[in-house]
């Protein structure tokens, strides 16, 4: 009898930023994938797979993981995909599993319930009241103070985040907030969020949560450019940061999960530190994006998808750091609007040991743009570092920007 759990992965994501989770997983569990195409890279690491019409509808989804079910027990559920999160939930609700939780994950994926449940637990976070229009956003901001943060209620890595300063800078960007999506994103009638500004430096936390209690494993600082806009532009894990010791910040992360009663999953927790202290920006029923998880894998050695793995189904991770590294991501854009991509690539000479990876992201004769019109997928290339000291890891990161060698020409307009 095979010992190793039987595992149902739900998507995959994009093979640069998912790829080393799948990895740490197949050799402990035997993963069965649901999928929209027949896999590709993915069959290294998978036993099994059913393709799908559609991975977004949770009917379908139920529908074929009963079935699989029936054939061989599934002993966890997992997806680290925003668009899917909800689903995955509908199914291990279904099959009795951990994280099956519906009310809980969407008290996470719908910004407006997170905020309501924070609020009501007493939990630090900004003033933040739902808009339709944007006369209802200019009189909340008129109560709250500017400058005021716009954000969307339904969509992830600060896309749709602006920061304004003012009435008429609220109604140029109204818009974008308004109306940035994604296709899988959900739909509300009432889709806007005027927060009040909480000054300060941004961090993540990635958590395991066994039956309630909640073990950071990943801290990262995020590094935020093209203001007003808040593009994530890099971020940096210590293994030593010292907020890892701040039981403030701990405790609020723990009372946060109580707040919004999750109880089993891994999470993706945003705070901004402040003067007054630490701060909620939003809690993810998922693991972290932008390679953040990854980069505390080779900084402290504990393995984020493992972890992610054990709590899906029922087991209680083990989070055992074996090293005290650095490790750093930044990613690299455009400098214009409608760029034709014309070569993207680095040159490798002479750069510090310090570097980990660099990865193109664009095909030649790609069309990009920097943020805000190619916020998130404007990137056209990326670098990671692992290093000893935080200092070596930013200066191995700015050689990788120096070494960096693209061009481009405009998009001819359109007749």
């Amino acid at each position: 009898m095979n010992e190793r759990p039987h595992l149902l992965v739900v998507a995959t994501g994009m093979r640069l930023f998912r790829e080393y989770i799948l990895r740490s997983i197949a050799p402990q569990y035997r993963i069965h994938m649901f999928l929209h195409a027949e896999p590709t890279w993915e069959t290294e690491y998978i036993e099994n797979w059913t393709v799908l019409d559609s991975t977004l509808d949770a009917d379908a989804l139920v529908a074929a993981a009963n079935e699989l079910n029936d054939k061989e027990a599934i002993d966890g559920v997992l997806c680290w995909d925003e668009a899917r999160i909800l689903q995955t939930a509908r199914i291990a609700e279904a099959l009795g599993l951990p994280g099956g939780d519906v009310a809980m994950v969407n008290r996470c994926r719908d910004k407006h319930l997170t905020r309501t449940a924070l609020a009501e637990h007493g939990i630090p976070q900004p003033k933040s009241i739902l808009v339709a229009t944007v006369d209802e956003a200019l009189a909340v901001a008129g109560d709250l103070g500017y400058p005021v943060i716009l954000k969307p209620r339904a969509l992830a890595a600060s896309l749709g985040v602006v920061k304004v300063n003012s009435p008429e800078e609220l109604g140029a960007n109204w818009a974008f907030a308004h109306d940035t999506t994604v296709p899988e994103a959900p739909h509300y009638d009432v889709n806007v969020l005027v927060e009040e500004f909480a000054d300060g430096y941004e961090i993540s936390i990635d958590a395991a949560i066994y039956q309630g209690q909640v073990t950071p494993f990943c801290l990262a600082r995020k590094e935020i450019g093209y203001p007003p806009y808040a593009e994530e532009i890099g971020h940096v894990v210590d293994a030593a940061d010292p907020l890892l010791a701040d039981d403030q910040l701990l405790q609020v992360l723990v009372d946060a999960h109580k707040a919004i009663a999750f109880t089993d999953g891994v999470t993706h927790t945003e705070l901004m530190i402040t003067a007054d202290g630490p701060k909620l920006i939003e809690i993810n029923a998922r693991i972290g994006g932008d390679l953040i998880p990854y980069l505390g894998l080779q900084a402290t050695g504990v393995d984020p998808g493992l972890a992610a793995a054990a709590v899906a189904c029922g087991r209680q991770p083990l989070l055992l750091p074996d090293r005290t590294m650095v490790g750093g991501v930044r990613f690299f854009y455009v400098d214009e609007d409608d760029t034709v991509l014309d070569s993207v690539g680095f040159d490798s000479d002479g750069l510090p040991g310090t570097i980990d990876q660099l990865v193109p992201l664009m095909e030649v004769g790609a069309t990009t743009s920097p943020p805000p019109a190619g916020t998130l997928w404007g990137r056209i290339a990326y670098a990671t570092t692992v290093a000893t000291t935080v200092d070596d890891c930013r200066a191995g990161l700015d050689a990788a920007e120096k070494a960096l060698r693209w061009s481009g020409h405009p998009k001819e307009p359109t007749p």
